[in-house]
């Protein structure tokens, strides 16, 4: 796999997060520049505000413990990317076993954590997709997001996921199958 371009900015960002004198401006900056991105890729799977606030905070805490090691062989933020990634199925999986709930429990409860945000306007196509990402396994789900609403390249979810572009195609498209029955059924 080629490998991917890294900003200046980046490289500037991690050697002053490396000086002691200037690791916590360099750290802030980083939060500010990509905070948003990451906090809405995780909201996209885990629905909650305040668990995605709890998610993102975690995931700045491992960025901090380790970005002075960041090797920088990828993008900066294909490695942020990486580490939300985890953190958040980590977390999917803790919940999982901690609810215990059968599948209409579970949706049930997701039905009403959409439902409890602020903003929700009952919009019913993105009520409708919701449901049915609902519905779809944890890798399909993760890929479909990426894909679907960050528009990320097959070739940097590749770098994130630690996987192949074709094995993400093939689970993006089986995804996509799933999300139009569901929405054509429902």
């Amino acid at each position: 796999m080629p490998q991917e371009a890294i900003p200046h900015e980046d490289h500037l960002l991690v050697a002053s997060f490396r000086e002691e004198s200037t690791k916590e401006q360099a750290f802030t900056q980083l939060v500010r520049k990509y905070q948003e991105r990451i906090y809405w890729h995780i909201r996209r799977m885990v629905i909650a505000h305040e668990d995605t606030n709890d998610i993102l905070q975690n995931v700045f805490i491992k960025v901090w413990k380790n970005l002075a090691d960041f090797r920088q062989e990828s993008n900066l933020y294909t490695w942020l990317y990486r580490i939300a990634t985890n953190e958040t199925l980590t977390w999917i999986d803790k919940e999982k076993r901690r609810a215990a709930v059968s599948l209409d429990d579970g949706q049930a409860i997701f039905a009403e954590k959409i439902i409890a945000q602020k903003g929700f306007d009952g919009n019913k196509a993105e009520w409708k997709l919701q449901q049915a990402m609902a519905l779809l396994p944890e890798k399909q789900k993760l890929v479909f997001t990426l894909r679907y609403y960050d528009e990320m390249p097959y070739d940097q979810m590749a770098a994130v996921l630690d996987t192949s572009a074709g094995a993400l195609k093939a689970s993006y498209h089986h995804a996509v199958q799933k999300v139009e029955e569901y929405l054509l059924n429902h």
